[in-house]
Protein backbone atom coordinates (compact mmCIF):
# COMPACT_ATOMS: atom_id res chain seq x y z
CA UNK A 1 0.00 0.00 0.00
CA UNK A 2 1.37 3.17 -0.79
CA UNK A 3 1.67 6.29 1.03
CA UNK A 4 1.01 9.60 -0.69
CA UNK A 5 1.95 11.66 2.42
CA UNK A 6 4.86 13.80 2.10
CA UNK A 7 8.18 11.94 3.30
CA UNK A 8 9.02 13.91 6.94
CA UNK A 9 11.95 15.93 5.60
CA UNK A 10 13.07 18.64 4.16
CA UNK A 11 15.37 17.96 1.37
CA UNK A 12 13.06 14.33 -0.20
CA UNK A 13 10.10 16.66 0.14
CA UNK A 14 11.58 19.49 -1.92
CA UNK A 15 12.75 17.09 -4.19
CA UNK A 16 9.28 15.93 -4.79
CA UNK A 17 8.04 19.23 -5.78
CA UNK A 18 10.64 19.69 -8.16
CA UNK A 19 9.74 15.95 -9.71
CA UNK A 20 5.95 17.52 -9.58
CA UNK A 21 6.97 20.52 -12.02
CA UNK A 22 8.57 18.43 -13.92
CA UNK A 23 5.70 16.34 -14.51
CA UNK A 24 3.56 19.11 -15.69
CA UNK A 25 6.50 20.45 -18.01
CA UNK A 26 6.88 17.21 -19.82
CA UNK A 27 3.10 17.12 -20.48
CA UNK A 28 1.43 17.55 -23.76
CA UNK A 29 -1.66 17.74 -22.52
CA UNK A 30 -2.28 17.03 -18.90
CA UNK A 31 -4.95 14.88 -17.75
CA UNK A 32 -7.28 16.64 -15.20
CA UNK A 33 -7.78 14.49 -12.86
CA UNK A 34 -3.82 13.64 -12.56
CA UNK A 35 -2.99 17.05 -12.47
CA UNK A 36 -5.26 17.47 -10.13
CA UNK A 37 -3.88 14.47 -7.67
CA UNK A 38 -0.42 16.31 -8.41
CA UNK A 39 -1.65 19.79 -7.62
CA UNK A 40 -2.96 18.15 -4.21
CA UNK A 41 0.12 16.42 -3.45
CA UNK A 42 2.44 19.47 -4.29
CA UNK A 43 0.16 21.37 -1.85
CA UNK A 44 0.41 19.28 0.71
CA UNK A 45 4.46 19.38 0.62
CA UNK A 46 4.36 22.99 0.14
CA UNK A 47 2.85 23.09 3.63
CA UNK A 48 5.32 20.77 5.37
CA UNK A 49 8.09 22.43 3.76
CA UNK A 50 7.17 25.44 5.22
CA UNK A 51 6.02 24.15 8.75
CA UNK A 52 9.44 22.81 9.01
CA UNK A 53 11.06 25.65 7.92
CA UNK A 54 9.50 28.04 10.07
CA UNK A 55 10.52 25.46 12.92
CA UNK A 56 14.33 25.65 11.78
CA UNK A 57 14.20 29.28 11.59
CA UNK A 58 12.99 29.40 15.28
CA UNK A 59 15.33 26.69 16.44
CA UNK A 60 18.17 28.98 14.54
CA UNK A 61 16.77 32.09 16.51
CA UNK A 62 16.85 30.04 19.87
CA UNK A 63 20.89 29.20 18.54
CA UNK A 64 21.86 32.68 18.19
CA UNK A 65 19.63 34.43 21.56
CA UNK A 66 21.92 31.21 23.72
CA UNK A 67 25.13 32.70 21.56
CA UNK A 68 23.97 35.99 22.27
CA UNK A 69 23.40 35.52 26.12
CA UNK A 70 27.32 34.70 26.48
CA UNK A 71 28.40 37.78 24.23
CA UNK A 72 28.59 40.37 27.01
CA UNK A 73 31.12 38.24 28.49
CA UNK A 74 32.82 37.65 25.68
CA UNK A 75 32.98 41.09 24.69
CA UNK A 76 34.31 42.73 28.28
CA UNK A 77 37.38 39.67 27.84
CA UNK A 78 38.06 40.71 24.17
CA UNK A 79 37.81 44.57 25.17
CA UNK A 80 40.38 44.27 28.07
CA UNK A 81 42.66 41.95 26.02
CA UNK A 82 42.55 44.54 23.32
CA UNK A 83 43.20 47.46 26.17
CA UNK A 84 46.45 45.80 27.59
CA UNK A 85 47.79 45.91 23.77
CA UNK A 86 47.81 49.52 23.75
Amino acid sequence: MSSKKPTKNLGSSLKKLEEIVEWFDQQKEVDVEKGLEKVRQGVELIKYCRSRLAKVKNEFEEVKEELEKDEPVNEVDNNSSKESLL
